[in-house]
């Protein structure tokens, strides 16, 4: 595999840093609530940027890179709509005023941000010392999907009340929001606004979901910067997605099952990678297994995006369904 130059992954990542600090002044400056059309505008633009870095990076390095880059990038992709969700769910728990949900959103996006970069490095680490730690993120991803498909988050939401209750007996919070200030004073005394419970919050969804996304993404490629760029560029346009998507997000009820499957996806693939660089004692001697089948990068690709597209349209088909039957339903009753 050709080697990216070092000029475009420091150009490429002081881009990214930019962009990601124009956005969060741009979230802080002007606190609205975006249209359709500016979510869209916005959204499109990040996806452009994303397929314009994978063309550079097949011209300055090569197609398998390029390949690797997008197949991280549309998991995570995939994984952060999911995380979305959760988002969601604590913006109405809380009712975070709409108009200032995207300084919210953009400080809960950070925190996934520098969250994942820490896991990045941490794995990228144990993968490059011990081999065998393919099997751990195998059965890992394996037990994260099936978790996905029957426990979905009420184990999460659980955890969130306690340390929120918590947090209310030992920190002084008050029941409203000052717009979107961390702080307030009240009666002369400085105390705290329910934002730093939401942030709480949010840092804690984060954390459960960089745990989850950072095997799966080095199940497609080891090479830390094609990690790190693609959760960058999964994380970038997640605030407007949040605005664009709305309540459709809440109606993408088979979404959890299409991820469940890339995750199961993965965690095989993984046990097949260990399996072909094993050198554990007792399997194969400590040997590696010539006869596993490796799964392509491409191959890879293709079923990541026909899982996602079929979890989508199989939601959105589900959704027309009940819509068009909920009259019939009203006049039964």
């Amino acid at each position: 595999m050709t080697t990216l130059p070092i000029w475009f992954e420091v150009t490429s990542l002081s881009v990214l840093l930019i962009i990601l600090t124009a956005d969060l002044i741009l979230a802080y400056k002007r606190p609205h609530i975006p249209s359709t059309r500016e979510s869209a505008l916005w959204v499109g633009f990040y996806v452009g940027l994303a397929l314009i870095f994978a063309l550079m990076m097949s011209l300055l390095g090569d197609v398998e890179q390029a390949g690797q880059f997008i197949a991280g990038w549309v998991t995570e992709y995939s994984l952060s709509i999911d995380n979305l969700f959760v988002f969601v769910i604590i913006m109405a728990r809380f009712s975070v005023p709409r108009k200032y949900q995207q300084e919210v959103l953009m400080v809960g996006i950070l925190i996934a941000l520098a969250l994942r970069g820490i896991f990045i490095l941490l794995g990228a680490q144990l993968i490059e010392n011990f081999s065998f730690i393919f099997y751990i993120f195998g059965a890992f991803l394996l037990y994260t999907a099936i978790r996905q498909v029957f426990e979905k988050h009420d184990e999460m939401e659980e955890t969130e009340s306690g340390i929120i209750r918590f947090l209310r007996k030992r920190i002084a919070i008050t029941p409203d929001f000052d717009g979107a200030k961390l702080r307030t004073v009240i009666d002369g005394k400085k105390v705290f606004t329910p934002i730093l419970v939401v942030f709480i919050a949010l840092g804690l969804t984060d954390l459960v979901f960089a745990i989850d996304s950072i095997p799966a993404i080095f199940g497609i490629t080891t090479d830390p910067f094609i990690v790190f760029t693609a959760n960058i560029f999964a994380l970038m346009g997640l605030r407007q997605l949040y605005f664009l998507l709305g309540d459709l997000i809440d109606k993408l009820v088979y979404l959890h099952f299409g991820i469940a499957f890339v995750l199961g996806f993965i965690g095989v693939k993984l046990f097949l990678h260990a399996l072909h660089v094993n050198e554990l004692p007792f399997i194969n001697g400590g040997e590696p297994v010539e006869w596993a089948p490796e799964i392509s990068t491409w191959t890879s690709l293709i079923v990541i995006l026909v899982s996602m597209a079929v979890a989508v349209i199989a939601s959105l088909v589900k959704m027309n369904y009940d819509k068009k039957n909920a009259p019939v339903q009203a006049n039964r009753e």
